[in-house]
């Protein structure tokens, strides 16, 4: 803008009332100002140069907030005729022309929804407030000034619609002041604030949600996450309110037909590509799309992507389901995109015949990146496209010799995107039927509109095919869904991309996709994460536009939340020291009784043997005690947890090298005891097990990144990701745990039984530490 223009915009500008500060601000948008410029040009052809300040604030709220500019001369007529002349009046001349995206409007209409022509007297707002008033009088004279004014103002406002709240305010001030008089000390002193009472723990946990139109109690996990952006989203139906949702002549006819369809239902749907395991980004997105539909009493589909034949297994497609059902969500239907294909394939033919699509033959390294070469077969005839397409479905092009490609530019500058490619791959589902398969931006949008989404929620990289997901389904006049996108999740010291993952496994870095050092879903189940630890990280994290990048010990602490509380306590040794009880106080073993979760011991108890022979850990026990040192040494006893007795060093047993193999002790009840300075845990009669240790599996916090990284992810695998202790012990309280099941380990950490595990031998991954490693946060 020259600086003439600016200037001139200045004047503008600030000749309604806008500060110059304010004024400049609004010259750095050039949407706003064109259309605040166009709105007081036009509002001073009318009622001339000089605009006071009340016509300037609506004229700048109604640039500011329109949605769609082609209402603004019509909107800033009835500022100038002085026809619309308060705020409330302006919100609702915006919220109806947001809600009638189609000419004409109907002006009557319009003018009753926005009090057009309303005239509201003193009168008749002294009377509402006087009713007001006698209907709170015995309140008002018991509380005086501490009764809570904003209600007289509400009720009377609900009375009198288009009154101006300030003249309602000083009417309320001076009928309260001559029912009550001045306001005396005490009316000036604060009114005690009354407790709130407080919720049991179980009752804080849940709260009630709608699904499927039955009544159940859910953690509050699954609501919080919907707070912020999500909580801005059109009604089903009201697609046409969301900002950049393209109307066309056939939109409310089609939106009609919707709701008849769905019965105003909210549907979101989770549509993996069935060619890899889900991962930590994708809880985010299942807990988002079940969440959201599960939070407003709609259905969330289950429906798998599978248009590349090339990469699809069976083992995905099971892997996907069981994954989404072990977070807690159950798909109100599960489909393919292979079940429209039938559909697509009429669409697209529909589409060619609309001159919106055509065969082209230029290669796929041709039209790769955003400057490719314009297609040289943009404009052949739809007759040729027709018979070429026809071709490309009988099998007559190889492989990248034809595609059909839609004829639109995409948000990030790509043209003409891809809508079906030849692929000679028998299809998991249709088999041999097809040789030429759908793309994603083709595939994705039509889908949803059959299923009749409402609401298509996907991540931030996919916003450059909004006008994609638009333009195909108005381009077929069909209905069109709302798309909206929302930040990855991401964690660092991990990759996700299932070609890196494929190469940790192909290197052997890890043994599949569900080692427990990586973040698939499986993974992380198999490691002993319990779903609603990541329900609840997903919540932490929020629904937000800016993608999310997290550290892992946040995670774990989610995790050791829910363990806590879900987790029965179990003894385990991993490093064993033998200790045999010298005047052990019976013949043979004994029963103790240790509590599943000693903070509340009404979730019950289990036994364990305590036999003269107990092992504890190596750790537990030094020769020579240093300061601050508390377990076992000479001269230095400890007790052994649940037992009821102290034990006292009595000789210390050595290999020829000196190392420490066994303790002889004495023991004595510890009620008669002098109180020792530690407890420690301990087992006998145990199991043997085998115990997992993991720690990160890359040293950086990025292994991705080449700044960071220079010689790639692979370069930078931790060699201490993974400590296998052969020799552990537990009690034996653990014996019938079957895979997944999960335990505290006293002073160890949370274990989760691997699926390893087999008759005589146990094996346990552990999941997390008791407490956070200060290294790691």
């Amino acid at each position: 803008m020259a600086a003439e223009e600016v200037e001139e915009a200045l004047g503008l500008f600030t000749g309604i009332g806008l500060s110059e500060a304010k004024a400049r601000e609004t010259l750095r948008n050039g949407a706003l100002s064109a259309l605040l410029r166009r709105a007081v040009l036009q509002a001073r052809s009318a009622l001339g140069p000089a605009l006071d300040k009340a016509t300037g604030t609506l004229l700048y709220n109604t640039a500011a907030r329109l949605k769609d500019p082609k209402h603004l001369g019509f909107l800033v007529g009835y500022i100038a005729r002085r026809e619309i002349l308060t705020d409330l009046q302006l919100s609702a001349a915006l919220e109806y022309v947001r809600s009638h995206p189609l000419e004409p409007l109907d002006v009557a209409d319009f003018e009753r929804a926005c009090g057009v022509g309303i005239c509201i007297t003193p009168e008749q707002i002294e009377e509402a407030v006087e009713a007001v008033i006698s209907k709170h009088r015995a309140e008002l004279l018991a509380e005086r000034y501490h009764f809570n004014m904003g209600l007289l103002m509400g009720e009377a406002r609900s009375q009198l619609r288009w009154a101006d709240g300030k003249t309602i305010k000083n009417e309320v001030d001076l009928q309260v002041l001559h029912l009550l008089g001045p306001k005396t000390e005490a009316d000036l002193e604060k009114k005690p604030k009354v407790p709130k009472a407080r919720l049991a723990p179980a009752e804080k946990q849940k709260v009630a949600v709608v699904e499927n139109g039955d009544m159940g109690t859910e953690p509050q996990s699954l609501l919080e996450q919907l707070r912020g952006e999500a909580l801005k989203f059109h009604k089903p139906g009201e697609n046409y309110k969301t900002e950049g949702y393209v109307v066309t002549p056939n939109t409310m006819a089609l939106l009609k037909q919707h709701l008849t369809i769905t019965g105003g239902q909210v549907r979101t749907r989770f549509p993996p590509e069935p060619n890899g395991i889900l991962h930590i980004g994708h809880a985010k997105a299942i807990n988002f799309n079940f969440g959201y539909a599960k939070a407003n009493g709609g259905v969330c589909f289950l429906r798998y992507d599978d248009t590349n034949p090339e990469k699809e297994e069976e083992k995905y497609f099971t892997a996907i389901r069981e994954m989404v059902e072990w977070l807690g969500y159950q798909p109100y239907k599960v489909t393919h995109a292979s079940d429209y294909f039938d559909q697509l394939y009429t669409w697209a033919l529909e589409l060619i015949r609309r001159g919106q699509a055509y065969v082209c033959h230029q290669k796929v390294e041709e039209i790769k990146g955003h400057n490719p070469p314009p297609s040289p077969w943009r404009d052949r005839p739809v007759e040729e496209s027709l018979l070429l397409f026809e071709d490309m479905r009988k099998g007559k092009f190889g492989e990248g010799e034809a595609t059909l490609r839609m004829k639109l530019v995409m948000e990030d500058g790509k043209m003409d995107p891809v809508a079906y490619r030849v692929k000679f791959t028998p299809h998991h589902r249709t088999g041999d039927k097809w040789c030429i398969y759908p793309t994603y931006d083709y595939t994705h949008c039509l889908c949803d509109s059959i299923e009749h989404i409402t609401h298509s929620l996907c991540t931030k990289e996919f916003q450059a095919r909004r006008s994609s997901y638009f333009w195909l389904c108005n381009a077929l006049d069909v209905y069109c869904p709302v798309q909206w996108e929302y930040g990855r999740l991401n964690l660092l010291y991990t990759v996700v991309s299932k070609r890196k993952i494929i190469r940790l496994v192909e290197t052997g870095a890890v043994r599949d996709w569900d080692d427990p050092r990586l973040f698939t879903l499986t993974a992380l189940r198999r490691r002993g994460f319990p779903p609603e630890a990541i329900n609840n990280f997903c919540a932490r994290v929020g629904v937000t536009v800016a993608q999310a990048t997290m550290e892992p010990h946040l995670l774990e602490a989610c995790a050791r939340e829910v363990l806590n509380e879900q987790a029965p306590r179990a003894m385990a040794v991993l490093e064993p020291l033998k200790v045999t009880i010298t005047n052990f106080p019976a013949p043979k073993a004994l029963e103790v009784l240790v509590p599943n979760f000693p903070a509340d011991e009404s979730r019950g108890f289990h036994k364990v043997p305590f036999h003269q022979t107990v092992y504890i850990e190596e750790t537990d026990f030094r020769e020579e005690a240093d300061k601050g040192y508390k377990r076992l040494a000479p001269g230095q006893p400890v007790g052994l947890r649940h037992t009821g007795y102290v034990i006292t060093v009595q000789n210390v047993i050595k290999d020829v090298s000196g190392r420490v193999i066994e303790l002889e002790v004495t023991c004595t009840k510890s009620d008669v005891a002098e109180k020792p300075k530690a407890f420690i845990h301990w087992v006998s009669v145990p199991l043997a097990c085998e115990v997992r240790l993991y720690e990160r599996l890359f040293l950086h916090k990025n292994p991705e990144d080449p700044s960071e990284v220079p010689g790639g992810f692979l370069s930078d695998l931790n060699p201490d990701s993974l400590h296998v202790v052969h020799n552990a012990l537990v009690d034996s309280s653990v014996r019938s745990a079957r895979p997944f099941d999960k335990f505290q380990f006293e002073r160890l950490g949370y274990f989760s039984v691997d699926p390893d595990s087999e008759e005589g031998k146990m094996v346990f991954n552990r999941t997390v530490t008791l407490k956070e490693d200060p290294g790691k946060a």
